[in-house]
């Protein structure tokens, strides 16, 4: 398949810079093989049927954004970096702006007594090594760094306090993802209860979202892209869970791709099983799905691997009508923006 076969145009007014307040009132689009209808994120537990399983990705956002200098004699230049992934023992991957102003060995002050040493680089990104305690770490991190909003987002206004809160889900736990599972925004307190009311259950799962979800596809031939690997964790518990719905004949819908994506790497052989690694599945028109039966999910980038994996969801033909109509109505796209729920079989 081709590149072209996952565009489309969006006004540019559609893209949310600030979510929906109270989360649960962001619209949903809820789209079946022959059928669309518009409700509020809010209607979820109406829709869904009593022994379903949301399955929700609890990954928590650090504030990987910095500001920093780097001081070579009177020379002085701004440094801007994002964190990417965790090697352990202080060291981190992460982009560099100019990666090029820095050489190895050279230290980078980010203020807020967080500091680091660049040792090095991995193609387009750097190593940077931090020697503060994982506790003083976190704390220096918390007062340093801001929260990596997408840089659709970001062209349109810089990250403030409000992010803090508003690019995080209610369930967070497990630091470790530089992007939020943006599907999962939409869910509050009250919503929470109204579903285990009524009768669905919820499974938790990890997936670190990375940069790497951002990058463009580059390739006119999808087939030739190659998916950033990002770490991810389906437990004993978890996995048991899924496959005791799938057993007793309710249906697993994973809230976001993130989700999606790591309870089908966890599938692979046939079934759910339990799982922990890094995972780069890349999921396209013609992927066959062992336990997802539906999706909740935002609208994504024209052209981008997220538009692909919908659409292998509800099939590329179904996707382009529900997109087509998102945009007629009004719908607000991206990562603050509303919702869709995905059901192949319908309702």
């Amino acid at each position: 398949m081709k590149l072209s076969d996952f565009d489309f145009d969006l006004p540019p007014d559609r893209i949310a810079t600030r979510p929906a307040r109270p989360r649960s009132s962001a619209r949903l689009l809820v789209a079946g093989p022959s059928t669309i209808e518009d409700l509020r994120v809010s209607d979820l537990p109406e829709v869904l049927r009593p022994g379903d399983r949301l399955v929700l990705n609890d990954t928590k956002v650090i504030p990987a954004r910095l500001t920093g200098t780097r001081r070579r004699g009177e020379a002085v230049a701004r440094i801007e970096a994002t964190l990417l992934s965790d090697r352990g023992e202080g060291l981190w991957t992460a982009l560099l702006k100019p990666l090029r102003k820095v050489r190895e060995g050279e230290a980078i002050d980010f203020g807020q007594g967080l500091s680091a040493t660049f040792e090095g680089r991995e193609g387009e990104e750097g190593l940077l090594r931090f020697t503060l305690s994982p506790e003083a770490f976190a704390v220096a991190l918390a007062q340093a760094g801001r929260m990596p909003l997408p840089p659709y987002i970001e062209a349109l206004r810089p990250p403030d306090e409000q992010d803090r809160e508003d690019y995080q889900t209610v369930w967070a736990t497990r630091e470790g993802a530089v992007a939020a599972p943006t599907a999962s925004l939409h869910f509050d307190e009250p919503l929470l209860d109204a579903l285990r009311k009524r009768g669905i259950a919820f499974t938790h799962v990890t997936l670190h979202v990375g940069a790497g979800t951002f990058l463009p596809v580059k390739v006119d031939d999808i087939a030739e892209h190659k998916m950033h690997a990002e770490w991810g964790e389906v437990t004993e518990a978890a996995a048991e869970q899924i496959a005791a719905t799938k057993r007793e004949g309710g249906r697993v819908i994973p809230v976001g791709t993130t989700a999606l994506r790591l309870i089908e790497s966890a599938a692979r052989g046939g079934a759910i099983a339990p799982w922990r690694g890094e995972t780069d599945i890349f999921i396209t028109p013609g992927f066959e799905f062992q336990v997802t039966d539906g999706l909740m999910t935002n609208f994504h980038l024209p052209r981008s691997t997220l538009m692909m994996l919908v659409s292998a969801v509800l099939g590329l033909d179904r996707i382009r009508e529900v997109y087509d109509h998102a945009i007629a109505v009004g719908y607000r796209f991206f990562s603050y923006g509303d919702a869709s729920l995905l059901l192949p079989k319908g309702r």
